[in-house]
Formats: C-alpha cells, structure tokens, sequence
C-alpha cells in the first residue's frame, strides 16, 4: 500500500538536507539573522562577517528593502531589519494566547517588585523571550523580545527544564554544548540535576548571574492542560537590588502569577518528576 502524505507536504517534507534548501535564500534568511543584532553593520563590515562577496549581499539587501524587510540609513549607509520584517515577525505572537494572557501579570509583577518582567518560551533548547514590562529604574536588565538564552543558563529555562520528564532532560543535557558564560553557570551535568531538584521544591527558579554578570532573576513556569511545562516568566534585575531576601518575595510572587496564568489557559499543574 503506498503510503498516505499529508496534503501540502511534498515527499521528503522533513528533508532538511542541502539539496532540499534554495540557496539564495538561505543566503536572505542569514543575512535577515545578522542584522535582527540591531548592531547596524555597512555593507563591507556585513560582507565580512558573513564571508560573503559585498555585491552578491548588496543584491540581497536590494530584493529585501524593496519587500521593506530590511531598510538603510542613507547618511550612515548601514543597514537594519525593516519594518515589514517585523509584521511577519509579530504573526508568531498572534499564534497563542499567551503573551496577551500574561501581559497583565507581567506589568502587575514590574509594579510590585520594581524589577523588569519577562515572558519567555522554549525555542530548540533555548529560552525565546516573547514580551518585557521594563521597570522605570536607571539600571535594569533587559531582554527584548527576540533575545534568546540556552535554557540551562536562564530562569525561565530552569524553571521549564525543572518540569520535564526524566528522559526529556536527558536527551537535552546530551545533546547541549554547555557553554560557561560567567563564574557561576552551571556546565556540570550533576550540578544542573541538583539546581532543578530544588527548584521543583522551591516552586521558582534562580539564574544567579549565570547568563550575565551583575543580574540575578527568578522563575517560574506555565502549564498547559496536560501539564507540560510551556513557558514561564520572570523577575530580573541587578544583582545589587537582588538581594536573597527580595528573591524569596520575588520568587513567591512569580510562582503566583504563573499558576495564574496556567489557570487562564485552562492549563494543569506540573507533573511531579
């Protein structure tokens, strides 16, 4: 019997090897990458850093801008993500609920604790933030949307990771390349399964300035209606600010909010591990 394809999948849909990719845009879609940095590169410094020739990029740019993906600024002749790039972009958000339904919580959360709050989900092992209420203090930590963090070495991936089934975590611990980014991420397998120990028996989550130095968060994690961890938010500020103290307040609050925010969804609590 020959077997049945979904419609709209072509034969060898899940194929992601060389052949089945079209060049020149893999070529668009690196360039869309290297810019969404924000970092404004002019053409010669964008050709440099991705190896590629500055005439096969500027004819990249051009079909780009002329979709107003990518935008230049005439002056500075440097280059940036355009504004349509961001509509296509924001259709993810409109894929769920859950930014709206968190929003409140968030801005209730910056309000209360003075700190930022971020929404954050699990993006192929990393933590993708997905909305901000930034405090009003001069220092603060900031995540806009977009950013990504492994999610060993963040809150709301802690917080997440605490809550998958034994053989999730360790496909993931072996398949991650545990980068050490400050003096106290955690890159030892034995440590990492001791942290999420505790963070199940606490109910949140702490990044102590494991992603970045000078900031401490704390986390917790979203439900959905099984009980599979979906996403969490959190609490993040300047260690200075941070203190064990205001991360016990902060974490109680956290962990509030985000049973609140699995009760809005129609989510169930966390599978014990």
């Amino acid at each position: 019997m020959t077997e049945r394809r979904q419609r709209g999948r072509p034969r060898g849909f899940n194929d992601t090897s060389e052949q089945n990719t079209i060049q020149s845009l893999d070529r668009a879609v690196t360039v869309l990458q290297s810019l969404a940095q924000g970092d404004g590169p002019t053409l010669t410094q964008l050709a440099e850093r991705l190896d590629q020739s500055p005439a096969t990029l500027y004819r990249v740019l051009s079909t780009l801008a002329a979709r107003g993906m990518v935008e230049a600024d005439p002056v500075e002749q440097t280059w940036y993500i355009g504004p349509h790039a961001f509509q296509i972009g924001s259709s993810f958000l409109r894929r769920t609920s859950l930014v709206e339904r968190a929003r409140p919580y968030l801005r209730s959360l910056m309000e209360t604790t003075g700190e930022t709050a971020n929404l954050g989900v699990d993006r192929q092992d990393q933590t993708l933030f997905l909305a901000q209420v930034e405090t009003h203090a001069t220092i603060r930590a900031f995540f806009p949307p977009g950013t990504q963090s492994p999610l060993y070495a963040s809150g709301i991936g802690k917080a997440m990771m605490a809550q998958f089934s034994p053989a999730r975590l360790e496909a993931l611990l072996a398949r991650s390349t545990l980068t050490r980014f400050t003096a106290t991420t955690l890159t030892d397998p034995a440590a990492i399964y001791q942290d999420l120990a505790e963070i199940r028996r606490r109910g949140y989550a702490i990044d102590d300035e494991e992603r970045t130095e000078g900031m401490r968060c704390v986390a917790a994690a979203i439900f959905n209606a099984p009980g599979d961890p979906i996403g969490g938010i959190s609490v993040s500020g300047p260690s200075g600010r941070m203190s064990a103290q205001v991360i016990a307040k902060a974490g109680a609050l956290v962990h509030a909010a985000a049973a609140q925010i699995t009760h809005s969804l129609g989510g169930g609590s966390g599978a014990s591990r």
